[in-house]
């Protein structure tokens, strides 16, 4: 009986040093990470067509905005002038879009088609004539507007300007 219970011991004891058995190699430091080697018919990723605006000399509001001053000016003597049978939107938070889609836009749950429109920023007292996109969201939920239409309306481009939105008459 006595030999048996001390090969059950000496079983257990055994068995409890294998699970030991890679714990001090932890101490000489981490082994070198093995790198697979490059497949020359491996798939790579496609650089993104539009990224180049976002690289080199593309860093800043100016070089992302590429309306013309020709397009500014009328966007914004059209402002002044397009008041004869609008409608009032109402008010929304706008955020800065997509900078590298050009032109005056606003994306707002305000229109269920698109439209020309007036954004009026109170707080700076300017206006712009952009075009209205529907966006599928609550009313309340907060419009995206350009690059080009924040920049003139001289809004903070980190900022989120509320808006008055106005219909233009077709």
């Amino acid at each position: 009986m006595k030999t048996v219970f001390r090969t059950v011991i000496m079983g257990i004891v055994l068995s409890g040093c294998a699970q030991v058995e890679g714990l001090f190699d932890r101490a000489r430091g981490p082994s070198e990470p093995q790198v697979a080697a490059p497949v020359d018919d491996q798939p790579r990723p496609e650089q993104r067509p539009d990224s180049s605006l976002l690289s080199g000399a593309a860093r800043t509001p100016e070089a992302l905005d590429t309306t013309t001053e020709a397009e500014r000016r009328a966007a914004r003597a059209d402002a002044a002038s397009a008041a004869a049978g609008a409608t009032d939107l109402g008010t929304t938070i706008a955020s800065l879009g997509a900078p590298g889609e050009p032109g005056f836009w606003l994306r707002t749950p305000l229109v269920d088609s698109p439209a020309k429109g007036r954004l009026d920023y109170p707080a700076k007292g300017t206006s712009v004539v952009v075009d209205l996109i529907p966006l599928e969201a609550e009313k309340g939920a907060g419009s995206q507007i350009s690059l080009a239409a924040m920049r003139l309306l001289e809004a903070d481009l980190t900022g989120l300007p509320e808006l008055r939105v106005v219909r233009l008459a077709q």
